[in-house]
């Protein structure tokens, strides 16, 4: 496993659809091993493949308080949703950037695993959060396309306090 660069605010890849993965071989299992390896470091709770500089349809989330929980989604898609939230929202790709985004409270998504088998999961609050968010990212979306308006500067620093 190794580190990989974070792409950060600016690039355009971040604005970019993400191409389908046809491929369940070694070269994808190195791919979800570094995002899950990169994303921890980095101390988040999801990655999209394109944060890393690719264009495909990957995504690893953990957000279970230990960390050692990684869902991997290839080729995800939201299925079913309900409910909403409305809660601080940031991205690796812009750090120190946090926003008020309205998302479902519940999501159900359908995906396929590193084997190219077919997966559905389901999440509520903040889980349906980051399904939202780094599916987001693989159409191209941004959260600070989505977001209702954009913590200050205060503001951040008094949800750091």
């Amino acid at each position: 496993m190794a580190l990989r660069n974070i792409v950060k605010d600016g690039d355009d890849i971040l604005l970019k659809k993400c191409r389908p993965v046809t491929k369940f071989d070694k070269k994808l299992h190195t791919l979800l091993d570094d995002m899950a390896e990169t994303m921890h470091h980095a101390r988040g709770v999801g990655l999209a493949a394109p944060q890393v500089g690719i264009l495909r349809r990957v995504v690893v989330i953990d957000v279970s308080e230990q960390q050692n929980q990684v869902l991997e989604l290839v080729n995800p898609r939201i299925i079913a949703y309900s409910g909403e939230q409305e809660g601080n929202e940031g991205c690796l790709s812009f750090p120190g950037e946090w926003g008020v985004v309205k998302r479902p409270n519940y999501v159900k998504v359908r995906a396929q695993d590193r084997f190219g088998e077919e997966i559905e999961l389901e999440g509520e609050a903040l889980l349906a959060r980051a399904f939202c968010h780094e599916i987001d990212h693989l159409n191209g979306v941004v959260f600070k396309e989505v977001a209702d308006r954009m913590l200050t500067r205060k503001e951040i620093e008094e949800m750091n306090a």
